[in-house]
């Protein structure tokens, strides 16, 4: 399904490093979100060791880990409401002090209940980063690049998974607590001085501080046909309601939210967040030659340069293709995990000798899902929905996130801890097939088009053509 228009051919060469300097310093806080997400990787076997200080048990650590997606419902909801008031810069910038004071909290903690508090903190300011943050990278970029930015909020996302498990793994988690807090503040430091969307600007009636964003984002001076054109899209969005309800009593947004359901749907069903959370855990229980920190860095690793890979070749390649690979791969991947893990507890087949083959099953995971199934939903949410309805929507994609990643995760443990490491990544594996079919079937091609380009598409415009 490809979406064919010749709005690009309007759109002027001018200088886009304002667009990267923008999402660079905006994504600090995401990579401040990634490394919340990947603390319990690192910290949850200090935690459940004797030596902790803390008494933790297996499923108060399992609450630990999930408490950041519990947050996230309640940032989302608040956020739905107010980043079309506040801004998407503001928005971004207040998201700042929560992430800080959880770190801070962790860092100090001397009971389970003030994690739980600080990592439910946390999750409050995921869920305003990641309305705030994929609208705001959608909206500067130029569609040339569009693809690039977008996906890199996921890259970064990941980076701050790995960062956390290198300096948790070599720190203890009072000081790795404090090394991380610095990140919240060195975006503030730097976000402050970007420029706000213009879009959100338009939308305010801020005709002139919008044009001199776009100038500034566009390196360019005559930017005036843009905003004739954002003018003219925000006019005919803006004529119809925006409230949450025109999600589901809207045809062409049921359209857009039904395309993020099978995308968000999917990347969490494999298990990906179950797997950042436990990946220490797993690679014990594998008893391996590596050990568990060195494998769970390598696994990270593989996963941010595979990533910064789809991010670099998903304006060329196409997110259908990337989306449709990086699934089946993923699927056959996360097979192999669980037929390993199935000889090894539930048979009395001698399997020392493949000893490498859940490091090796995971990496290939990550390697083939990072290829499209990391980066691209996230991407997508910035593209797909039409300005008046877009906040509510990245609200509701939160939620809906943070509901499946928070089953998927306790089902990760139940399932492990009743049947053994197999039966989730068999599980896992029968979602992605699942997921395969409904992308196929249903996922628009949005590469290279323009925000109402893609809109016009939803519509079902009888002059697009659709084609693979």
């Amino acid at each position: 399904m490809k979406i064919i228009t010749g709005s690009m051919s309007k759109i002027q060469q001018g200088s886009a490093v304002f667009q990267y300097l923008a999402t660079v310093s905006g994504t600090l806080n995401i990579i401040t979100s990634g490394m919340h997400y990947g603390w319990p990787s690192s910290a949850l076997p200090k935690l459940l060791s004797n030596s902790s200080s803390i008494s933790v048990t297996d499923n108060q650590g399992s609450w630990m880990a999930v408490m950041p997606l519990l947050g996230s419902v309640l940032g989302s909801l608040i956020v739905g409401s107010t980043v079309d008031i506040f801004g998407r810069k503001r928005t971004i910038l207040i998201s700042s002090l929560p992430y800080f004071a959880a770190w801070i909290m962790v860092a100090f903690a001397r009971s389970v209940l003030l994690i739980y508090v600080a990592r439910f903190i946390a999750g409050v300011a995921d869920g305003w980063i990641f309305t705030a943050m994929p609208i705001y990278v959608a909206e500067i970029s130029d569609p040339r690049i569009r693809g690039l930015l977008g996906s890199g909020v996921s890259v970064c996302w990941i980076f701050g998974i790995l960062l956390i498990n290198i300096v948790g793994n070599y720190l203890d988690i009072t000081l790795a607590a404090l090394v991380s807090s610095t990140l919240p503040l060195a975006c503030i430091a730097t976000f402050i001085f970007m420029p706000e969307s213009p879009y959100y600007l338009l939308m305010r009636g801020n005709h002139e501080e919008a044009k001199k964003n776009l100038q500034k984002l566009r390196g360019l001076q005559d930017v005036d046909s843009e905003i004739m054109r954002i003018e003219q899209a925000l006019k005919d969005q803006t004529n119809k309601s925006g409230k949450f309800l025109d999600l589901f009593t809207n045809k062409d947004n049921r359209k857009a939210v039904f395309v993020m359901l099978i995308l968000r749907g999917a990347q969490q069903m494999s298990g990906t967040t179950a797997v950042t959370f436990y990946a220490q855990s797993i690679f014990i229980q594998a008893e391996n030659q590596l050990s568990s920190e060195l494998a769970s860095i390598i696994y990270f690793s593989v996963q941010v340069t595979l990533s910064c890979f789809c991010s670099s070749i998903v304006d060329k390649a196409g997110r259908r293709p990337l989306l449709i690979t990086s699934i089946t791969g993923s699927a056959i991947f996360l097979f192999i995990e669980g037929i390993y893990f199935y000889l090894k507890n539930c048979t009395v087949l001698d399997i020392s000798a493949f000893g490498l083959v859940p490091i090796i099953g995971l990496i290939g995971f990550v390697i083939i899902f990072s290829l499209g199934m990391q980066t691209i939903p996230i991407l997508m949410l910035g593209e797909i929905f039409s300005p008046n309805v877009k906040a509510f929507a990245l609200c509701f994609a939160d939620i809906y996130f943070s509901v499946i990643a928070t089953i998927v995760s306790k089902f990760f443990q139940i399932m492990k801890d009743s049947f053994g490491m197999h039966a989730p990544f068999f599980a896992f594996s029968c979602s992605c097939v699942i997921g395969l079919v409904l992308i196929v079937l249903f996922v628009p091609e949005t590469k290279g088009q323009t925000l109402e380009d893609i809109q016009i598409y939803l519509k079902g415009n009888k002059n697009q053509t659709n084609e693979e």
